[in-house]
């Protein structure tokens, strides 16, 4: 009889622990996600990604303090405004959409800093190549729009290294320095939408 009581009060506690969790999703919308890398050293280029979607988890729906993130884009969506461009980057110089159509982050670990500002640890996936990234985060707040729907929103930054995840196309200039940089800066605005 004591087992059985137990066994509901777990059943409880587990419910009660699932029901505490919100889920939300990228309003693709009214998020964006831009790069921008040094283009023959004396300028930079910026592109984004047109097709990409992404969730969050959280118990803590007052800080986000334990959100757990998942992230896709398609490789293929890239877009800096210029088609031949666009389609060397989606060669196998670059990102090879054809062979790896996607790249992904899943979080690790989302922690305040201070106030709204957090810093976020997630493995990054380009070309089956796995890196861990550190992201900074900006938290905005969070509001009930006209139609009754809760959203979020968050500004991430950040840089990685494009050569450690298989991105390795350049070429020497004359002067000195490359075609392209190797550091590629992230800025990411999102908006997220509660799920009822």
């Amino acid at each position: 009889m004591k087992s059985v009581r137990m066994f509901f009060v777990l059943l409880a506690l587990v419910s009660g622990f699932s029901l505490a969790q919100s889920n939300w999703k990228i309003d693709a919308s009214h998020s964006n996600i831009i790069f921008t890398v040094q283009h023959l050293v004396i300028s930079e280029v910026s592109g984004y990604f047109k097709e990409f979607e992404g969730t969050v988890t959280s118990k803590k729906d007052d800080d986000f303090s334990d959100a757990v993130i998942n992230f896709t884009a398609k490789t293929k969506s890239i877009n800096t405004d210029n088609d031949k461009r666009d389609e060397h980057l989606r060669s196998d110089d670059f990102f090879n959409t054809e062979k790896f159509p996607a790249m992904t982050f899943v979080s690790k670990s989302f922690k305040k800093v201070k106030g709204n500002k957090y810093k976020l640890v997630g493995d990054l996936t380009i070309r089956d190549i796995t890196k861990e990234v550190k992201l900074d985060v900006v938290y905005s707040g969070t509001v009930k729009d006209p139609w009754g729907n809760t959203k979020s929103g968050f500004k991430l930054s950040g840089s990685i290294n494009r050569i450690d995840f298989g991105l390795k196309w350049n070429a020497l200039m004359e002067a000195g320095g490359t075609v392209v940089g190797k550091d590629v800066k992230i800025t990411c605005n999102l908006e997220l939408g509660k799920q009822k």
